[in-house]
Order: structure tokens, then C-alpha cells, then sequence
């Protein structure tokens, strides 16, 4: 078996960015067992997710950037080692209180995106780049969906302890597989890790995500939620001069606004809003009891099964846009992408009454989240130097996930605003709350047509044999956006 392999480097990102990205959805479905299995109440239980949530924020932009220091690879091994105890502690948690902990450990596998994305920039040849990134991310938009699909059935057989116990073996031999195939990256950053930037980015990430997760139950008007979102306003006003001052600053600002970058996260910001949006609600619609005048009383294995068609588009739409970015080029993807999510909301608006509408917006929402996955990894580090792939990537999920905090408790407010008797939202929430996201998706289309139109050379890649024996200038190191056409 071949050291430096292309093909078996990419099995290991694959696998442990699709690892994680599962851990992301499919505990949701599987709450109200936990809740009773350990004995706590719904809002405890919450914290299994808000937890993640905050630390997979915390984690994602800071290790990204630490495997650009000090060797991706290296990065990635400790990072699949996290992960694999995350999940062991999981598995054997007594208490909802060990539960969360062991979801704090585990969120620190969202710094798997940016390294897995970095390790593909330095190691595979230059016109293998992209197409390999948008396969990457069809894995880890397809995790998610697996996620969903798969929780039902397997709590129904084995019990919720096995949404841990199954991912544990798998994490434990892609990291030694990682330890001993994956080649380190060549690729350093110079500098070495700002920690005073690293904790102002967490403390404004927690006050803001914090108040965000956690509002429906403290009250939007609460003291808590209030006082957060100032200091989350306050410490990100600090974050921002603290490296703007630093000599080697966590993220560079400079990067974060060129036009590439900063167009790219905001449609990150509002497509995120959309697709957290859908995955949080659009199952809990299909499970209301009919009796509430909408819904269907699906178990969450038959609402998982909805989901499937979601999860086949995500898989082959991202598989497809690499063949297609070389030819249509990555903004017109995001472009496309973008509009299939706010198309696929309209329609739910406006249609929900058969389960096959369901399935068919979920199914265009998928072809949606493939397309614009893909394509905004490919910006991103198509755009960016190479020293700084893991930061910016990272940021780029971060940026993701807070528009998606923001979109699900919008769209919460307006589900859950007005009650039935019975305890049930009216009809009319969840129609006002897909308007939303219709909306949101098509800004980030927008958002997306203001991707700058750039025309230059594929990132060019200097084999190792031939970096020992030529300097190669930091113009051709820095060469960008190689998927950002008209």
C-alpha cells in the first residue's frame, strides 16, 4: 500500500469529515429517549446539541489554523483522537451531565473540514483539487442526511447508546490509518498561534451562539439573552482590533475581506440560515399528528425516510459539481444551489399536504446543499493562500453554522409563536416560517452573484521532489480562485 496514495489520503478525510458531520444530525431525532433514559427534563436534554453546537464553533477555526502552524496531518490525527474518546465517553455516559461533556469533546471534530481541505491543497496534483474537494463535501453534506435517516432505525434496534458505539470503531481505525498513510502537509504558516485572538473568537462565538440556542426557553427579552448578545457585540469589537494588532493573527483580516472571501461567507451566512432551518423542522413537521390540521404522524423512522430523497441529491449533486466547476465554474453552482434551496421552500410554503411534496422538496433542497457545499469549499480555498486554507475554511463553516443558529431560531419564533389548545403549532407557523427560508435562500443566491468574476491559472502545486530543489515564489503560491467564473 502506497504512503502517500491520493486515493486512500482521500478515504480517511472522507470518512472522518463524514463521521462527524453524521454526529451532527443524529442525535436530534433521539432526544425525547435520551431525555427519558437519563432522567432529565426536555431543556438539559437541549444542551446535548447546544453543547456541540458551541464547541464544534469554538474548535472548527482555531485547529484549522493550528494545522497550518504546525502540520496538518499531525492536526488531523489528534483531532480523530478527540473525537473517537467523544464518542466512547458518549456511549458509556451514566448521566445526561457526562452526556454533554462527551458532546463538548466531540465538537472538536469540526476542525476535520478545514484540515481535511488543506491536506487535499498540498498533497493532490493541482487538476485534482477541486473535483476532490467537491466530493468531500458531498460526503459531509451527505453525513448529515445519514444522520437523519439513520437514528430512527437504529434507536429502534439497538438503543440511542449505539448512535455512539458505531462511529467509535470506525473513528478508531481511520486514525491510525491517518497516523500511518496520510503524509504531512508541506505547507507551514509561519507565526505561531495567536491565543489571545483564539479566545476572544471563542467568548464572542459562545455569547452569541449561546443566547441564539437557547432563547426559546430564557425569553428573548431575558436579561441572559440580552446581556450575551451585548458582550458577544463587545468581545467581537475586541477579537477584531486584537488581530488587526497581531503579527500573526488567528484569522487574518486581510484574507476575510477580499472580495472572493467575504462575498462567499455571506452567502455561507444566509444558505446556512436556510439548510439548519430545514433539517431542524421540516422533520418535526412531518411527525405532527394530522390532527393539528397539517403533518402527517410519522414516526421519526418513516420522517427520516422522507429525508432520504434529500440525502441522495446532496450526495450525487456534490459528486456532480466537481465535473461541472471546471466548466461552469464554482459561482454559478453557489449561484445555482442557492436558488434550488429557496425554489424548494417556496414550494413547501405553499404545498405540504401529500407526503410525496415532501419528499420531492426535499429531494430539490438536496440537489441545492451538493451544489452549494461543494462550491463554496472551492472558493474558498481557491481563493486564499495556501498558509492560510485551514483558517479561512474553518471560518467559512463557522460562518455557516451562525447563519444557521440565526435562521432556526427566527424560524422558531414564528413556528412556535402562537399555540393550538392542544400545545401544537398552528399550520400557518410553519407556512410563515418556509416564506422565511424562501427568502433567505434566494439572498444568498444574491449574495452569490456577487462572487467577483476572476480569470487566472489553477493553483499551481510544486511536487516535493521538486520544492527541495526550487524556491517557489509566494505569487505562485498565492495564485486564486480558480473556480470563480462568469
Amino acid at each position: 500500500m502506497p504512503r502517500k496514495s491520493t486515493r486512500l489520503t482521500f478515504a480517511v478525510l472522507a470518512t472522518g469529515a463524514g463521521v462527524f458531520s453524521m454526529l451532527q444530525s443524529l442525535i436530534a431525532p433521539a432526544l425525547p429517549t435520551v431525555q427519558h433514559a437519563l432522567n432529565t427534563s426536555q431543556s438539559t436534554a437541549t444542551w446535548v446539541m447546544t453543547a456541540y453546537l458551541l464547541s464544534a464553533s469554538v474548535f472548527t477555526p482555531i485547529l484549522g489554523r493550528v494545522g497550518d502552524l504546525i502540520g496538518k496531518k499531525r492536526t488531523l490525527v489528534a483531532v480523530l483522537v478527540a473525537v473517537l474518546l467523544g464518542c466512547l465517553l458518549a456511549a458509556l455516559a451514566p448521566t445526561i451531565g457526562v452526556l454533554i461533556v462527551a458532546r463538548v469533546v466531540q465538537g472538536i471534530g469540526g476542525a476535520l473540514f478545514p484540515l481535511s481541505f488543506g491536506i487535499i491543497r498540498d498533497e493532490f496534483a493541482a487538476h485534482r483539487v477541486s473535483p476532490s474537494i467537491s466530493n468531500l463535501s458531498a460526503v459531509i453534506a451527505a453525513g448529515g442526511g445519514v444522520g437523519m435517516v439513520a437514528a430512527g432505525p437504529v434507536v429502534s434496534a439497538l438503543g440511542y447508546r449505539w448512535l455512539f458505539w458505531l462511529p467509535v470503531g470506525i473513528v478508531a481505525v481511520t486514525a491510525l490509518i491517518a497516523l500511518r498513510y496520510v503524509p504531512e502537509s508541506p505547507s507551514r504558516a509561519e507565526g505561531r498561534v495567536n491565543w489571545l485572538g483564539a479566545v476572544l473568537l471563542s467568548a464572542w462565538l459562545v455569547a452569541l451562539l449561546l443566547p441564539l440556542s437557547q432563547a426559546g426557553q430564557w425569553g428573548w427579552g431575558s436579561a441572559r439573552v440580552v446581556g450575551l448578545f451585548a458582550a458577544a457585540v463587545v468581545l467581537f469589537a475586541l477579537w477584531l482590533l486584537a488581530e488587526s494588532r497581531s503579527r500573526s493573527p488567528l484569522i487574518d483580516l486581510r484574507v476575510m475581506r477580499l472580495p472572493a472571501v467575504w462575498t462567499t461567507n455571506a452567502a455561507a451566512l444566509l444558505f446556512g440560515a436556510g439548510m439548519y432551518s430545514i433539517w431542524s423542522f421540516l422533520p418535526g413537521f412531518v411527525q405532527t399528528p394530522s390532527s393539528a390540521g397539517y403533518g402527517f404522524g410519522a414516526s421519526v423512522t418513516a420522517s427520516g425516510l422522507l429525508m432520504l430523497p434529500m440525502l441522495i441529491a446532496m450526495f450525487v449533486s456534490g459528486i456532480l459539481s466537481g465535473r461541472l466547476e471546471p466548466v461552469l465554474g464554482a459561482k454559478k453552482l453557489l449561484t445555482t444551489g442557492a436558488a434550488l434551496g429557496a425554489v424548494a421552500c417556496g414550494f413547501l410554503a405553499l404545498w405540504h399536504d401529500e407526503q410525496w411534496q415532501i419528499a420531492f422538496v426535499s429531494g430539490v433542497f438536496g440537489l441545492g446543499i451538493g451544489l452549494a457545499f461543494a462550491s463554496m469549499a472551492n472558493l474558498i480555498v481557491g481563493s486564499v493562500p495556501a498558509e492560510q486554507t485551514g483558517a479561512a475554511t474553518g471560518m467559512n463553516a463557522n460562518i455557516r453554522t451562525i447563519g444557521g443558529s440565526i435562521g432556526a431560531a427566527v424560524t422558531s419564533v414564528l413556528v412556535t409563536g402562537h399555540l393550538q389548545p392542544s400545545g401544537l403549532p398552528y399550520a400557518s407557523g410553519y407556512t410563515h416560517g418556509f416564506t422565511l427560508l424562501a427568502l433567505l435562500c434566494l439572498a444568498a443566491a444574491l449574495a452569490a452573484l456577487l462572487v467577483p468574476v476572476q480569470r487566472t491559472n489553477r493553483m499551481s502545486r510544486v511536487p516535493r521532489a521538486a520544492a527541495d530543489d526550487h524556491e517557489v515564489s509566494r505569487t505562485e503560491q498565492e495564485t486564486v480562485t480558480p473556480g470563480v467564473r462568469g
